[in-house]
């Protein structure tokens, strides 16, 4: 706990020293200005009662100078003296609590930009996907997300306010000690519960934030479904939006649930503890009564102590408090440095090579692949070579393990046995950075993100940003420039229907979408704008194209191969009947390679498919309906590999 403390105070110092300091010097001021407050009144009373005593001893002798004369009262200008610090502690006390809270302000919007950098500095850094599929790490990044800002600067804000709690204690368990030292220690012995209670529920507090994360994350999932732009067309033509709501809210009723037993476990003890504190302080206030009318304290005394037994009982539930929320802060601030401490999801050499130009091959060496220990291999001592200068074809049900193998190719996952190298180096031995600068890839599972057209393009080399040229022939090779250029703002439009820009803020409905084929390509242009990359993987790259834009497309990008490496994946066969090696992946295994003639030829599983795909295009004789089994393997395979 110590060391998650220190590591929260210290990333509230880097985001804002200044407003930690003055933080600290005014709650100190806070704490001490009511015990200051506390002891001028005292004097003041005493000496306006020890006053009116003088005055009517005058009185008796002859006159109010003859009072005055004994120097049993003070003077006005004493009682001036006195009142004017108590004015000036009463406007300090006013106004310190605004100035607080001002500086607050400013320090949780500072740390929480800071917590913010840092948390995505650090999930930027993980080199693979493997934490992404963690769910119990998903659950602490989403509570690092959620705590990460605020619970630095409760966990400083708690240490602060233990300094100040300890401030206000020490000055009047003093004036209790000198009234009662039986009271200073019945007060004092009455906070202990209340310590170990706040503790005890700031524990709580954090199990059950922990237990209900799971659940408040599917919670969203749900309503983000509920909101999302392209689930809205299946939600509302299969009419499952009320069953996505009532999982929802199933989840936000279980969530409420914990939350609602712990509010009812914290009234019971926090009701508890009031009652205690109210028996003291009647207690100690009876004695103060009885001790003022015995003559053994003075009025001002009384009023000291009337002071003093709240403000103590208060100090000490302060405290307690500041401890609770210290340790509560610190149990969520451990997900926070969880997530930003979290060693490399991929291990990293300590002098990563550098990433040459490819001038031989890329080769899969005996590669397996799982997901995890209890899950099945996917990839079973894959073998093959892309060389330089030539494209390969990737054929093979779904399943089969295409996707895997790109996501080992670009280094997301290694290899559970065997070897991926580049010019005969093991990829585990590079920059990951210089690898993925050398590789430009078109997944299946694209992006469609909301900005500019510019920006969608450039996001795939951002050196391009300020390029039209460059982005602009990176469309024209998708076949994309003259659509873009038509669009009202050209490269520079919008491509949302969720956000708008500066230029059509007063016209929420200029919001412009692509179709589905149009985005497929401005992915396709996005890898193609990397023009320095060696290696060129296009995963389903055409699917979503119309035979038309496919034969023009697949044209273009011929071109563009010329002298690079290239990997092509596709159902449709005849996509792949120039790439120089076509191999067959069947059930996580290379079973075939070699060209299309040479497969075709061999008469295996490659050429049933040609076969399966091309009849399917054929016209049937006699004008006889066609064989079920003639049905284009584009439809029996399916237009997208799913993910292995």
């Amino acid at each position: 706990m110590p060391r998650v403390l220190a590591a929260a105070i210290r990333l509230v110092h880097r985001a804002a020293p200044v407003g930690l300091i003055t933080w600290l010097l005014l709650t100190v001021a806070a704490a001490a200005l009511p015990v200051a407050a506390a002891w001028i009144l005292r004097t003041l009373l005493d000496r306006l009662v020890a006053g009116a005593g003088g005055g009517a001893g005058a009185g008796a002798g002859g006159g109010i100078g003859a009072g005055a004369g004994t120097g049993a009262g003070p003077g006005s200008a004493g009682l001036t003296a006195l009142a004017l610090p108590l004015v000036g502690c009463g406007v300090a006390v006013a106004l310190v609590p605004q100035l607080l809270q001002y500086v607050q302000a400013r320090l949780r919007r500072a740390v929480g930009l800071r917590a913010q950098l840092e948390l995505h500095t650090a999930v930027d850094r993980f080199v693979g996907l493997r934490r992404f599929e963690d769910p119990r790490f998903l659950d602490r990044l989403r509570l690092a997300q959620q705590f990460g800002g605020s619970a630095p600067v409760d966990a400083a804000g708690s240490g602060i306010g233990l300094v100040g709690a300890l401030v206000t204690l020490t000055g009047f368990l003093g004036t209790l000690t000198l009234l009662g030292p039986w009271m200073a220690a019945a007060v004092l012995a009455s906070g202990i519960p209340v310590l170990c209670a706040e503790i005890a529920l700031s524990r709580r507090r954090a199990a059950v934030a922990w237990a209900v994360g799971p659940v408040e994350r599917r919670e969203l999932f749900y309503s983000a479904l509920l909101t999302n732009l392209r689930a809205a067309k299946e939600i509302r033509l299969f009419g499952v939006g009320r069953f996505l709501r009532e999982r929802m809210l199933l989840e936000r009723r279980t969530s409420d649930a914990a939350k609602q037993r712990m509010d009812r476990q914290e009234l019971t003890v926090q009701a508890a503890l009031a009652l205690l504190s109210a028996v003291v302080a009647g207690a100690g206030l009876l004695w103060a009564v009885t001790a003022a009318r015995s003559g053994r304290i003075t009025i001002g005394d009384v009023t000291l102590l009337v002071a003093a037994l709240p403000a103590v009982q208060a100090a000490l539930a302060g405290l307690a408090l500041e401890l609770a929320r210290a340790h509560q802060a610190v149990l969520m601030f451990r997900h926070f440095i969880a997530v930003t401490g979290a060693p490399p999801d991929l291990p990293l050499p300590a002098r990563p090579a550098g990433v040459p130009p490819l001038r031989h091959a890329v080769e899969f060496r005996d590669v397996w692949f799982r997901y995890g220990d209890r899950q099945p291999w996917v990839l079973k001592g894959v073998d093959l070579v892309i060389p330089a200068g030539q494209a390969v074809g990737l054929v093979g049900l779904n399943g089969a393990g295409k996707s895997t193998l790109v996501k080992l190719l670009c280094r997301f996952y290694d290899p559970t046995r065997g070897q991926i190298l580049w010019d005969g180096t093991d990829l585990r031995e590079l920059c990951p950075g210089e690898l993925r600068r050398r590789i430009g890839a078109t997944f299946q599972d694209y992006m469609e993100y909301d900005l500019t057209a510019r920006e969608n393009i450039a996001l795939g080399d951002l050196t391009a940003l300020a390029d039209g040229p460059r982005v602009e022939r990176a469309a024209e090779l998708a076949g994309l420039h003259g659509q873009l250029a038509r669009l009202p703002n050209g490269y520079d439009t919008l491509l949302s229907r969720i956000f708008f820009g500066e230029q059509d803020k007063e016209d929420a409905g200029t919001g412009l979408v692509l179709s589905g084929g149009q985005w497929q390509r401005l992915a396709l242009a996005r890898s193609l704008v990397r023009t320095d990359a060696d290696l060129l993987i296009l995963d389903e790259p055409s699917s979503g194209l119309d035979p038309e834009a496919e034969y023009a497309v697949h044209q273009r990008l011929r071109r563009h191969r010329a002298g690079r490496a290239g990997l092509l994946i596709s159902h449709r066969l005849s996509t792949l009947r120039d790439a120089d090696t076509v191999a067959v992946l069947e059930d996580g295994r290379i079973t075939e390679a070699g060209s299309h003639q040479d497969l075709v030829r061999r008469d295996g599983s490659y050429a049933r498919l040609f076969r399966l795909q091309a009849s399917g295009y054929a016209p049937a004789e006699d004008g006889a309906p066609q064989s079920p089994d003639a049905t284009p393997a584009r439809i029996l395979l399916g237009e997208h590999e799913q993910a292995s």
